[in-house]
């Protein structure tokens, strides 16, 4: 199992999965697409792999195929962890997916992890190898290792600020270590709705800085603001446009986001109107 989205974004989500939310991730791999299903019905044991931050693929596990069971696509829908994992990376639900598929539902894997190279988990980096097809017979597909670290990760070193660019869906699950950055930075931020390319300025200081202000937008199903408050964070993308000192006073923050509202524009065709 080579997973391999074909976003970035989505790359960064699976690897925060397999880092911080191994059950998630589980969620994840345990359900396929029916050519997919089918290759790992004639198998008795599989390896994972994710999508590294270079390109190559990254071990995650060996794991034992001890059967499936197959669940409606409405069972699938009303598992909780199920509706997280769809929701991070903006797909659609498993009812929606069998109405354009024709597939009533999934074959859902007993994957139990097996304790054979444990300790390459996370540490065993192979080329990424040609084609898009994920599950892949491993007769028919070398892997060369390409290195093997000395510790473990999945999830790649926070950017800079000026180059600290994620998505709502990524707020949803953010690496921790992504997360202490931003509760460490306070300035002046932009949101882009993917929609329709509407903008919004903000601003953030405080216990929690950028990190708050952030994750605020997200938490529930439609913006916090009442400039944002029609919209689905889902299609949110954040950036910060000026960062400033932790010890900045809130006058000063807010100074610096009425000039970006102004430079912007954001007042007249964005979404700072009120």
């Amino acid at each position: 199992m080579l997973h391999t989205p074909a976003l970035r974004e989505e790359q960064r989500i699976l690897m925060a999965l397999v880092d911080e939310a191994p059950n998630l991730f589980e969620v994840y791999q345990d359900n396929h697409p029916r050519n997919a299903e089918a290759t790992l019905k004639r198998r008795k044991i599989a390896a994972s792999f994710v999508v590294g931050d270079g390109g190559e693929s990254r071990f995650a596990g060996l794991y034992a195929v001890a059967g499936w069971t197959f669940r409606t696509a409405a069972e699938l829908d009303a598992d909780p962890d199920r509706r997280e994992v769809v929701l991070r990376f903006r797909d659609v639900s498993y009812t929606t997916l069998a109405a354009r598929t024709g597939q009533p539902g999934r074959a859902v894997f007993d994957l139990r992890p097996l304790p054979d190279f444990a300790d390459l988990r996370g540490r065993l980096v192979v080329a990424r190898p040609p084609a898009r097809t994920y599950m892949r017979l491993a007769e028919n597909c070398p892997l060369p290792i390409v290195q093997i670290d000395r510790e473990a990760r999945f999830t790649p070193a926070a950017p800079d600020w000026d180059s600290f660019i994620v998505t709502g869906p990524e707020m949803r699950g953010l690496p921790r270590s992504w997360a202490a950055r931003l509760r460490e930075w306070r300035g002046v931020y932009l949101i882009v709705d993917q929609t329709d390319g509407a903008r919004y300025v903000g601003a953030a200081w405080g216990d929690q800085n950028i990190l708050g202000r952030w994750s605020a937008h997200v938490a529930g199903d439609l913006g916090v603001t009442v400039d944002l408050a029609q919209r689905d964070p889902a299609r949110f993308r954040f950036s910060i446009l000026e960062l400033v000192s932790p010890t900045a006073t809130a006058d000063l923050v807010t100074t610096l986001e009425s000039s970006w509202k102004q430079r912007l524009d954001t007042r007249t065709w964005g979404l700072n109107r009120n």
